[in-house]
């Protein structure tokens, strides 16, 4: 999976400002996915293969939501792991 991951952004990296690009189902610009794609800490990427790994019979379309979850993945984080500790403290 990490293979895909580095892969992928190098694509989006080296893409042409111009384009545009799908993710979700919404037309991104290029410059703004980009800009996502440079906020990604280590600890982003851990987000994303741990949710990739526990939703992998899922997905069928692996590039697709990789890119979804790389995308989003410094806006959701935070979510994600309060709902951890909120399940824990049940």
């Amino acid at each position: 999976i990490v293979e895909e991951i580095i892969n992928l952004m190098a694509d989006i990296m080296i893409m042409s400002d111009t384009e545009k690009i799908m993710i979700a189902g919404s037309r991104r610009s290029l410059p703004i996915v980009k800009s996502q794609f440079m906020k990604l800490r280590s600890d982003h990427l851990e987000y994303v293969i741990t949710s990739f790994k526990q939703h992998t019979g899922k997905i069928h379309n692996i590039k697709a939501y990789l890119l979804a979850s790389l995308y989003n993945a410094p806006m959701t984080i935070g979510h994600y792991y309060q709902a951890e500790v909120n399940h824990d403290l049940r």
